[in-house]
């Protein structure tokens, strides 16, 4: 797992309809791609994202998670869209979890 605190870059960016718009070549640093593989594994249905809305003590944060394969980038972005935290994780393949 790489985990710690976020290289300082631009802040993500909302759409108008409150959705964060990731840059595909940031995201696919992330991964260790060109913004060309990611892409044509997004044309694949191979790409999965989440946004989960904070609550409580975490009101108005925003934790993005995007899972391809066996990688999983997630990224704790606040209020101004910058990102507190993040880390990329090696996981098992979705159905293999708890197999022995």
């Amino acid at each position: 797992m790489i985990a710690g605190e976020a290289a300082p870059e631009f802040p993500f960016v909302r759409g108008e309809d409150g959705s964060f718009v990731l840059d595909a070549a940031r995201l696919a640093k992330r991964f260790g791609w060109s913004a060309e593989e990611l892409r044509e594994l997004m044309r694949r249905g191979l790409v999965k994202s989440l946004v989960e809305r904070g609550e409580a003590e975490d009101e108005g944060r925003w934790r993005l998670s995007v899972r391809c394969g066996n990688r999983c980038w997630q990224a704790v972005v606040l209020p101004d869209g910058t990102v507190a935290e993040e880390q990329l994780e090696f996981v098992p393949p979705p159905g293999r979890r708890g197999r022995a």
